[in-house]
């Protein structure tokens, strides 16, 4: 069991923080309001309701207790007592995401293509494109008349790729990134798979929006990506991006009010710090400020009147972070091994950490919508299912 106040935002005493708790009965959405813990699921059985019910900020409901007070499961402590877990603060979202909104990442993106999945040519083909293209980008506003230059000017140079295509042209990657229930909280493993031989973390903002599309909080999430079967063809980009244990958010979802708006996320800095079994350790930062498309302009082009999200979504927002420290040999860059512990971290939305394992080795995804629909029935906080 540990305690979850170092994994907690530095003012979390002020904050306003939605959760998960799975509970003996069942997964149990909680509000934290003054350092309290409070059961709403009277209120709003799953925290998708509960994004798009009005008053979520002052519902009430049973009081489990001080936060500072509480200790939760760890997945890979097998020395301590089973207890309540920290699921992920998502249940019924859809859970979205956004890819090279970055210019660093977008560089990493073109160079993971060129490699064709091979490591060991990145390096090279990094040192060719690194200057002439990130530098270019950096400044340039997607969808701009400069950005259309830009790109006629890649083109001529015979280095245009799809990569930047969405980097600085009118339209972003927006892509599903796990089926609704799927993803998983603070405490969990992660998984790679364990085919994949060049994969990494990605630590970004996920910001969560109402069926509206309006975005009523923020969560730390980590996006693994496999980066060399993404590099062979964009065209596995969901066999690179959707698989068991492979999208982790939380956390908690801290809402927004008056003391913590879309203007913080907008300013975050995001950390990373990655620790192995072998004594490897590697960290790194993304600073949201130098995100190339707004929060509002990727939220925009997730949802509209060409796709609906009833129950609302949950968005990455993407990261600069694209780690190429070699770790196994020169010009290998970085990529897991089994028992990294990984944290991201923020100081206004705490720190999710997670342990990597394979994605065959996590934990089985087995609590579908039909099986959450019938818990919630069981417990009297929903109608009947048929």
């Amino acid at each position: 069991m540990t305690q979850i106040t170092p994994y907690l935002p530095a003012d979390w005493r002020d904050a306003l923080l939605l959760g998960r708790i799975q509970r003996p009965e069942g997964p149990t959405p909680v509000l934290v309001r003054e350092g309290r813990v409070l059961d709403i699921s009277r209120f709003a059985p799953t925290t998708a309701e509960a994004c798009a019910t009005p008053g979520l900020r002052s519902a009430s409901g049973p009081d489990l207790g001080a936060l500072d007070a509480m200790e939760f499961s760890v997945a890979w402590d097998e020395t301590s007592s089973p207890g309540e877990t920290l699921l992920s603060p998502l249940d019924l979202q859809c859970v979205k995401a956004s890819g090279v909104t970055f210019a660093v990442s977008a560089v990493e993106r073109v160079i993971e293509e060129r490699a064709r999945g091979d490591a060991g040519r990145a390096q090279e083909i990094r040192s060719q494109l690194a200057e002439r293209v990130g530098s270019d980008l950096s400044a340039v506003k997607p969808g701009s008349d400069q950005a259309m230059a830009l790109k006629a000017a890649l083109i001529a140079d015979g280095l245009w790729s799809q990569y930047l295509e969405v980097a600085i042209g009118k339209d972003a990657e927006i892509f599903t990134k796990a089926p609704v229930l799927s993803s998983v909280g603070w405490g969990d493993w992660i998984g790679v798979r364990s085919d994949s031989a060049w994969n990494n973390p990605e630590p970004e903002v996920v910001v969560v929006c109402d069926p509206s599309g309006t975005p009523v909080g923020a969560a730390l999430g980590n996006d693994v990506n496999l980066r060399d079967i993404e590099g062979r063809s964009a065209l596995l980009l969901g066999k690179a991006k959707d698989n068991n244990a492979s999208a982790a958010i939380g956390p908690f979802i801290r809402l927004f009010d008056e003391g913590f708006t879309l203007d913080d996320v907008r300013s975050a800095e995001v950390s990373l710090e990655v620790r192995g079994d072998d004594g490897f350790v590697m960290s790194g930062a993304s600073s949201m400020s130098l995100i190339s498309r707004d929060p509002l302009e990727l939220i925009g082009q997730t949802v509209g009147a060409a796709h609906q999200y009833p129950d609302g979504f949950a968005l990455y927002l993407g990261t600069m972070f694209a780690p190429i420290q070699d770790r196994d040999a020169p010009g290998q860059g970085f990529t897991h091994h089994i028992g990294d512990r990984v944290r991201v971290s923020s100081e206004r939305l705490g720190v999710l950490e997670n342990k990597v394992t394979t994605c065959e080795q996590a934990p089985p995804w087995t609590l579908g919508i039909s099986g959450l629909m019938r818990n919630l029935s069981g417990r009297g906080l929903i109608g009947g299912v048929a």
